[in-house]
């Protein structure tokens, strides 16, 4: 191919050398998508479809939660709940919002295995004594 020089060419030249070229690469792209469409199953449509999150969809657990009305709850996606972005707007802090998730961890460790106090046959002696 012989090489032109871009700089000398006229604006008319130029733009009829960009149609040409955009009409060959058109039809190569063409005969591309014919070519895998005859490979595959038919379904290749030439245009990449969006992937979906693996997380669409599913629920969350709640990060936090409204001290007046403990029904309303938040995971932290999303929007900001009304209801949060007031109280912030009053001064308070998002961690002033915030579910535990530790303190309720620990708190249950300690339920589990807090020993039981068993009467046994002495202290019930005493106590009747």
């Amino acid at each position: 191919m012989a090489k032109t020089n871009l700089s000398s060419m006229s604006i008319e030249d130029l733009l009829k050398l960009r149609d040409d070229i955009g009409s060959v690469l058109s039809k190569k792209a063409s005969h591309l998508q014919s070519q895998l469409a005859a490979l595959g199953d038919g379904k290749w449509s030439g245009i990449a479809g969006k992937r979906a999150s693996k997380m669409k969809g599913r629920k969350v657990a709640p990060k936090y939660r409204n001290p007046k009305n403990p029904s309303e709850t938040w995971a932290g996606r999303g929007a900001m709940p009304r209801w949060m972005a007031a109280e912030i707007k009053k001064g308070k802090k998002r961690e002033h919002f915030a579910i535990d998730k530790a303190a309720k961890k620990a708190k249950r460790k300690a339920v589990k295995k807090s020993p039981r106090k068993r009467k046994t046959v002495e202290s019930a002696k005493s106590a009747e004594a």
